[in-house]
């Protein structure tokens, strides 16, 4: 069984392809100051908060903004976007799924991402990456690719009639209850721990090898199936803020090809903080 989209390049393709015209790479890092200690031969930075979620809401930046900013990149209409970036490639994979929640094209993703480059000995340069601003073409948004709360509520009937699935890509302490936050994360305000009911927990990290690139097609179908994510289900992904579900996003979507895969942004932080909203809690304190 191979991959459903050719969705991904090996870090072979980048470094015989990257100065090719109509190729651009576009780092996207949990750490936005890493970029400048080096990053890959003509890749621009992204930051995943300061680019694209709005300065007041808590929501993303408008289309017509998102189009700006494109061309202030320098991007054009047809360009092959390249992300990679650190965490085994949380956050290019995030802005993966942003990009394709607002109709940008030709996306593709670095298997193993910025760790795997450097683990392989790779050149990276401090120099920054020169570009010419152009006039990115309007975008429109596909929401059929995000969940929102009250779609997620809803969705719990779906789970519970065997229609629907919802996918915790969390820890398991996570997930159980236990903490309220990634290991090694500090507390982040959320209120209570525990999971929405219904969900199957399936951390991201099942879906990599050690080196950060995806496993086989064969390995994730049956990681996914086994716990009733088929691909007849309309699923719903998330984690904390989104971007461990959108990896998780990607592997169902783009990678093995489920028709309904929705990435619910809001995620733990509003779930978890939400007054109404119910959970599940499996850890009891001792």
């Amino acid at each position: 069984m191979d991959y459903v989209k050719d969705v991904l390049v090996s870090t072979d393709w980048v470094a015989d392809h990257k100065n090719d015209a109509g190729v651009r790479l576009i780092e996207v890092n949990e750490d936005i100051l890493l970029y400048d200690t080096g990053h890959i031969e003509g890749a621009v930075k992204v930051d995943w908060q300061g680019d694209f979620w709005d300065p007041v809401m808590r929501e993303f930046i408008s289309a017509e903004q998102l189009s700006a900013f494109l061309g202030q990149l320098g991007l054009k209409e047809g360009d092959t976007l390249v992300l990679y970036g650190d965490k085994s490639n949380w956050w290019a994979a995030y802005a993966y799924w942003f990009l394709s929640y607002n109709g940008v094209q030709n996306l593709k993703l670095m298997n193993g991402g910025r760790q795997k480059w450097v683990a392989e000995g790779r050149e990276l340069v401090t120099t920054p990456t020169e570009v010419t601003p152009s006039q990115y073409p309007a975008l429109k948004r596909d929401e059929s690719l995000r969940a929102y709360r009250d779609e997620v509520r809803a969705h719990i009937e779906k789970v519970n009639s065997g229609e629907g699935a919802l996918v915790d890509v969390r820890s398991p302490d996570e997930f159980s209850g236990k903490v309220t936050h990634m290991p090694a994360y500090p507390q982040e305000g959320v209120l209570r721990g525990g999971h929405i009911p219904g969900a199957r927990s399936i951390p991201w990290a099942k879906a990599t090898n050690e080196d950060g690139t995806f496993k086989s097609a064969d390995e994730l179908s049956a990681l996914y199936s086994g716990e009733g994510v088929t691909p007849d289900k309309d699923v719903i992904a998330y984690c904390r803020i989104a971007e461990r579900s959108s990896h998780s996003w990607f592997v169902l979507r783009e990678l093995l090809g489920y028709p309904q895969v929705r990435n619910y942004d809001g995620s733990w932080t509003e779930w978890g903080n939400g007054v109404g909203l119910p959970i599940e809690k499996t850890y009891q304190d001792a």
